[in-house]
């Protein structure tokens, strides 16, 4: 019995081919109709740009944020809008609706300065963004951007009917084919195949001159030769047959002579091999004697060899770690380093930004009522009254411009010289109280946001050479570890700062009155990687550096106390003056 028909499996690969083929063909229709009906959709989210635009524009000109959500919510009633993101001219998102993706994460914080698509593979949408421009006095001015998000399930709601009728279409096909198949492989390879597979297995060795086959067609086919084929290798056997006859009797007789001459062979090879038995016994012998001695040595020379390997492997691994650990606390360090830096860079960032927009406003108000005034002086219609007016507001518009360039001006210099110490180690004289203000604005992003309050004992005179880079990191990271751990849950902390000069050194108290630590946590509080808000981001190193800088860079000594709910206190001392690097002598 057959387990495969041959009928089968070239009726199996034949469609198999046509099924691959037909779905490739069906899927490659549904992808172009899915794009076709996609880029339609585009174009009408495009389109809507003309339509929405103006009133979206003078609604936030106007700040009228309930008209924008209006229009918001009117877009996403629109059935091939899923959701609605407008933007102001800061960024900040006026009304977000709908489904839509992180336009953080997609723009970082900054407005469109042209029309273009947005796309988003992992949530299946996309869409159209366009910047808002609001034309005053023949000036544009963009006052923010709108994202308008589609997404794959409208595409596919719309072509939903013709992925019916292409399936269809292909399920229609591929089922008349099958039967159509069928059909001719069962008449014209199955049945003959069948009843020239029962004849062959009626086939008597005995009888082979009655074994020939006959296939009833009359086509001369594949199947007709192989019938002539099978009758030719009958009377081949036959043949065969009776010369096999032949030669088995010439066999037996052959074989009565060779008996004869292997029983003299085996005779003399027995006499032989009893000689060389003896000869090989004592050979053996020797051999293994030697073969022992030489295992014993070579145990022996294998077991120090990989004694001496161990040994040579283990030094190495220990060396790589050394190494890997002390590169590791390296980068770990430079990173927590470089990651406050940036936090500085971002917090003063923003808060230029402020007096340099309010600088930019003041200067285009001026412009405007300079432009005013030269008309009306070309036109003859120049007044006193209209010059007075321009004059005061020509010198509130100086006097505001004055004002926030100096602010602006205050932060730069602040932040340029604290973050030049905090890039370097190198030594140099600062006031260490006017340098404390100079840490604490540059901390003021963080600080506005706050009531906490920040008081310093300072003396005026106080002057220290040493690298006032690390004196930036350790009173930064104090600040930040207060507003952050200690002050969790408070909303107006208090941090007293007290320095005093000691005999040529400088000791300093940080004390806050925040939450406190555990007597378990304070023993831990300077270890590398100790931390309680790990799954907050928190990396452990803030104290630690701290304690580094205090240590190492100033030559000086740290120590906390702390009770619960009592806040947290830093005691420092180091000395006031420190050689630089250059004044140092040479040691040899």
């Amino acid at each position: 019995m057959l387990s495969k028909s041959l009928s089968k499996r070239l009726l199996t690969s034949v469609l198999s081919v046509y099924f691959v083929l037909t779905f490739i063909v069906t899927c490659g229709q549904v992808i172009a109709e899915y794009h076709n009906s996609k880029d339609h959709i585009q174009n009408e989210l495009s389109t809507l740009q003309k339509t929405f635009s103006g009133s979206l524009t003078r609604a936030i000109w106007e700040l009228n944020t309930q008209q924008t959500r209006t229009i918001a919510e009117g877009l996403l009633a629109i059935p091939s809008i899923e959701g609605v993101i407008v933007r102001d001219d800061n960024g900040e998102i006026i009304s977000q609706i709908g489904q839509s993706i992180d336009i953080v994460e997609r723009y970082e914080s900054q407005l469109v300065q042209e029309a273009k698509l947005v796309q988003h593979n992992t949530s299946g949408l996309f869409g159209y963004t366009f910047p808002l421009v609001f034309e005053f006095s023949g000036r544009a001015t963009q006052v923010g951007d709108v994202t308008l998000f589609s997404s794959r399930e409208v595409v596919f709601s719309r072509i939903m009917v013709s992925l019916y009728f292409l399936v269809g279409n292909a399920l229609i096909k591929t089922t008349f084919l099958i039967i159509l198949f069928l059909m001719a492989f069962r008449r014209l390879l199955t049945e003959p195949l069948t009843d020239l597979t029962q004849q062959i297995e009626e086939l008597e060795l005995d009888n082979l001159e009655g074994a020939r086959v006959s296939i009833e067609t009359t086509e001369h086919n594949e199947l007709k030769i192989m019938e002539h084929s099978f009758n030719k290798l009958i009377d081949k056997v036959v043949s065969y047959k009776d010369q096999l006859e032949s030669t088995q009797k010439q066999l037996v007789q052959t074989n009565e002579k060779l008996d004869q001459q292997n029983l003299l062979l085996e005779q003399e090879v027995a006499r032989k091999t009893s000689n060389l038995s003896q000869a090989m016994m004592d050979l053996q012998q020797q051999k293994y004697e030697l073969e022992k001695q030489k295992l014993v040595l070579t145990e022996e020379v294998d077991r120090r060899k990989m004694t001496e390997d161990e040994l040579l492997s283990k030094q190495d691994e220990l060396t790589k770690y050394v190494d890997e650990l002390n590169m590791a606390q390296e980068r770990l360090v430079g990173s927590e380093k470089m990651a406050a830096l940036g936090g500085l860079v971002a917090g003063i960032t923003h808060d230029i930004n402020t007096p340099v927009g309010i600088g930019v406003t003041a200067t285009s108000f001026l412009q405007e009522r300079l432009t005013q005034v030269e008309a009306a002086y070309n036109e003859k219609t120049l007044s006193p009254k209209a010059l007075e007016e321009f004059i005061a507001d020509a010198k509130q518009s100086t006097a505001l411009l004055t004002t926030n360039l100096e602010r602006a001006s205050e932060l730069v210099a602040s932040f340029k010289q604290i973050a030049v110490d905090q890039a370097s180690e190198a030594v140099r004289q600062i006031n260490l109280k006017e340098y404390l203000n100079e840490i604490i604005r540059s901390l003021h992003p963080k600080l506005k946001k706050t009531m906490h309050k920040i008081n310093i004992h300072c003396p005026d005179d106080l002057l220290l050479n040493l690298p006032a880079g690390a004196v930036s990191q350790i009173f930064t990271n104090l600040i930040m570890n207060s507003l952050i751990h200690g002050f969790e849950g408070i909303n107006a902390g208090t941090i007293d700062i007290n320095i005093q000069e000691q005999d040529g050194e400088v000791a300093i108290t940080f004390k806050d009155n925040g939450r406190g630590v555990e007597a378990e946590q304070l023993e831990n509080l300077f270890d590398p990687f100790y931390t309680t808000r790990r799954e907050q981001g928190g990396s452990g190193l803030g104290t630690h550096i701290t304690f580094n800088l205090v240590k190492q860079t100033l030559a000086g000594d740290i120590t906390a106390t702390s009770e619960p709910g009592k806040g947290l206190c830093y005691k420092i001392t180091f000395p006031k003056d420190m050689p630089s690097p250059e004044s140092s002598p040479l040691v040899d």
